[in-house]
């Protein structure tokens, strides 16, 4: 609507410009056209939440950004509190291994690069559409986001499960992986082993296991994601990310079993995707 409106405007400028026809009638734009312009104005400059911290998702190879708010970085996941566990359709990091734009609708994103090269069995989906685990089909690709807390509590639903009474302003890490879905479960990993079982390391709540031949993480300063947050409206929560630039399969069966067998996550479909933020004032500098 407003473009439409900025095009008409400036028709009817140049049309004032360069005429010399003396029949022609030039009017000065309305007042609700020069609002619209001005508002859009000075949207452009100020619609940036630059009054937050860093946020996420990013493309990770770029390491440049203008956001300094700094805050302490999280430790290794393994020193940590495992507190949630789910995944989005399709990746909300850009990366080397997942470059390839998909739209920039909920379930938007990024998809792995390889998806394209998929066969016939790969691609079909043994449930016939009716698997347990929603919002995903052999040849999507997902991004799993382990969440870790510094806060003692239980793995459970939400990034609620991250915090307790006692322990509001926990420093948080998310261990990234992105996975192309396919149907092969003799060479695909099965999800089902990186799963919370009431595992432990050293009194901490651990996954089964998280890939580690996937590339050297990435590791920057954020934020939570999700399709609720945008570059105007952007989450509060400081995160330190480590994000793998490579893609594994996972196989698509599975994730379907995650459902089935229930999980201490209750997730039993994949979640929609904040779009990537590109926004230098709203990056952190990788590597600093």
């Amino acid at each position: 609507m407003r473009k439409s409106i900025l095009c008409l405007t400036a028709a009817a400028l140049s049309l004032a410009a360069c005429s010399s026809e003396p029949k022609v009638e030039v009017r000065e734009a309305p007042e609700a056209v020069k609002e619209v312009i001005k508002d859009t104005v000075a949207a452009s400059k100020t619609d940036l939440c630059v009054d937050m911290g860093p946020q996420t998702p990013r493309d990770i190879a770029n390491a440049s950004g203008k956001n300094l708010m700094e805050f302490a970085m999280a430790p290794v996941s393994t020193e940590m509190n495992l507190c949630n566990i789910h995944t989005h359709t399709n990746a909300e990091h850009k990366g080397p291994g997942f470059s390839v734009f998909v739209n920039n609708s909920d379930y938007g994103g990024y998809a792995c690069n390889d998806a394209k090269d998929l066969t016939a069995a790969e691609l079909k989906d043994p449930s016939g559409g009716n698997g347990a685990f929603g919002k995903v089909k052999p040849g999507d690709t997902i991004e799993v986001h382990w969440v870790h807390t510094s806060c003692d509590i239980e793995p459970g639903e939400g990034l609620g499960s991250c915090l307790s009474d006692s322990c509001t302003d926990p420093l948080l890490r998310v261990e990234a992986q992105v996975f192309l879905v396919v149907n092969d479960p003799k060479n695909a990993l099965d999800f089902t082993t990186m799963d919370y079982k009431g595992k432990a390391a050293n009194g901490m709540h651990q996954p089964g296991s998280i890939p580690s031949d996937t590339g050297t993480p990435v590791v920057f300063r954020g934020s939570t994601t999700g399709p609720s947050y945008t570059q105007s409206k952007c989450s509060p929560l400081n995160v330190t990310w480590s994000v793998r630039p490579k893609c594994a399969r996972v196989d698509i069966s599975s994730l379907h079993r995650w459902a089935e067998q229930g999980n201490v996550f209750n997730e039993k479909k994949s979640h929609g995707v904040r779009q990537l933020v590109t926004a230098p004032e709203l990056l952190s500098p990788i590597g600093q």
